[in-house]
C-alpha cells in the first residue's frame, strides 16, 4: 500500500491512524490556544457568562419593551438582582478554567468539525461527500442555535423566575456560582443536542427507515414522549423549567415533521 497523501485517502491502517492523531493534536492545540486567549481575558468573558443574571440583560429588556408596546403591564417585573457566592477555597479559579476551556472549544469548534470532516471525506463517494456536507454543516449550525436559545431565552428566564422566588420574604436567595454555572452550560449542551431533531429526521429519511405519517400518527405520544426527556435533561427539577424546555423541543419535532415530508415529496419528484 502507499503511502497517505495529506487527506488519509490511501495507506495502511497505521498511516490512517498516524493521519488521525495529527488531526486531533491540532484540534487539541487550536482549542487549547483559544481556550487561553479566553481564560487571559477574564472580565469580558465573564462578563458574557453572568450577564443573564443581571435585570439589564437584553432579553428583560426586550422583553419590557415588548410587553410596553403590546400595553402588557407587568411582562417583565421590576429590575431584580441575584447574589451569586462562591463556597469553596478553590472554586472561582475551577469556573473559569472551566468556562475558558468551554470557551475555547467553542471558537475552535469550526475548525475542528472542519479538520474530522476532511479526516473522513476521502473514504466517501461524491454524492456521499455531498450528504455529508449537508449534514455536518446542518448539524452544527442547529447546535449553535440550540445553545444561542438557551443562552438569550430559556436560561435567562430561569434564572429569572428561580433565582427570584421567594416562599417567604425573610428568605433570601444566594445562589452558588457553581450551581449557576453549571445550569447554564448543562442546558446549553442539552438543548444544542435537541436541536439536531430535525437534522436526524432528515437523515432516517433520506434512508427511507422515517416518514411524515408515522410523525403525524404518533404526535400524541411524542408529546408524553418530550416531557419527559424534558425531564430528565433540565438540571432544575420546577416545572416552570420543564416547559420552557419541553416548548421548543414539541416545536422541533413539528419541523422534524415538515422536514420529513419535504424530503418525501422531492424523492418522488426524482
Amino acid at each position: 500500500m502507499g503511502m497517505p497523501d495529506e487527506n488519509g485517502a490511501t495507506g495502511t491502517f497505521w498511516d490512517h491512524l498516524d493521519v488521525l492523531r495529527g488531526c486531533l493534536l491540532r484540534a487539541i492545540g487550536v482549542t487549547a490556544l483559544c481556550g487561553i486567549v479566553a481564560f487571559f481575558f477574564k472580565e469580558e468573558l465573564f462578563r458574557v457568562v453572568l450577564a443573564p443574571k443581571d435585570s439589564g440583560f437584553c432579553t428583560y429588556r426586550f422583553l419590557e419593551w415588548l410587553g410596553g408596546g403590546l400595553g402588557i403591564a407587568g411582562m417583565m417585573p421590576e429590575d431584580f438582582s441575584v447574589r451569586l457566592i462562591n463556597t469553596a477555597l478553590a472554586e472561582q479559579f475551577v469556573i473559569h478554567m472551566k468556562a475558558a476551556l468551554y470557551a475555547g472549544l467553542l471558537c475552535a469548534s469550526p475548525y475542528v468539525v472542519y479538520l474530522l470532516f476532511r479526516f473522513v471525506s476521502p473514504a466517501l463517494y461524491e454524492n456521499e461527500r455531498r450528504y455529508a456536507v449537508r449534514t455536518v454543516g446542518a448539524g452544527y449550525v442547529m447546535f449553535l442555535l440550540g445553545v444561542a436559545l438557551n443562552y438569550f431565552l430559556i436560561f435567562p428566564l430561569t434564572f429569572r423566575f428561580l433565582g427570584t422566588y421567594q416562599v417567604s420574604a425573610e428568605v433570601e436567595n444566594a445562589i452558588t456560582l457553581q450551581s449557576y454555572m453549571d445550569t447554564l452550560l448543562t442546558m446549553s449542551l442539552m438543548l444544542g443536542i435537541v436541536f439536531e431533531i430535525p437534522v436526524v429526521c432528515w437523515l432516517l429519511a433520506r434512508f427511507g427507515v422515517l416518514d411524515a405519517a408515522f410523525l403525524r400518527r404518533y404526535r400524541r405520544h411524542a408529546v408524553v414522549v418530550v416531557l419527559v426527556v424534558a425531564a430528565v435533561i433540565t438540571p432544575t427539577s420546577d416545572v416552570f423549567t420543564l416547559l420552557l424546555v419541553s416548548f421548543p423541543m414539541w416545536l422541533l419535532y413539528e419541523v422534524g415533521i415538515w422536514v420529513v415530508a419535504a424530503t418525501e415529496s422531492r424523492s418522488v419528484r426524482t
